[in-house]
């Protein structure tokens, strides 16, 4: 193998791995802004997993995730704004991939 191949090799390795971890942090963003939103809503311990499920299946309508963003703004009418669902899932976010970064 030459230096050529085992650079691109690499190069390749590491984005499948950058693109693992992206698409595992929009996952966990996902799951927490919905578990965040859930608390919000009050609802209870069996609802949860039904919630979550229909905020993942939200993501699923178009690329980035402004389609999360609108179906949880629908659910938080009147509690939350669409920026205020934005800021949160941003703060997630962050967390999420410093927790990643860090395992």
């Amino acid at each position: 193998m030459t230096t050529f191949d085992e650079r691109e090799s690499a190069f390749e390795a590491k984005f499948a791995h950058d693109e693992e971890t992206r698409f595992r942090a929009e996952a966990m963003t996902n799951k927490k802004l919905a578990l965040w939103a859930a608390k919000q809503l009050g609802k209870n311990e069996g609802e949860l997993a039904g919630y979550i499920k229909e905020v993942i299946h939200a993501d699923f309508e178009e690329a980035g995730h402004e389609d999360v963003v609108r179906k949880v703004a629908k659910d938080l009418e009147g509690k939350a704004s669409a920026d205020e669902i934005r800021q949160k899932r941003r703060a997630l976010r962050s967390d999420i991939l410093h927790e990643l970064m860090n395992a």
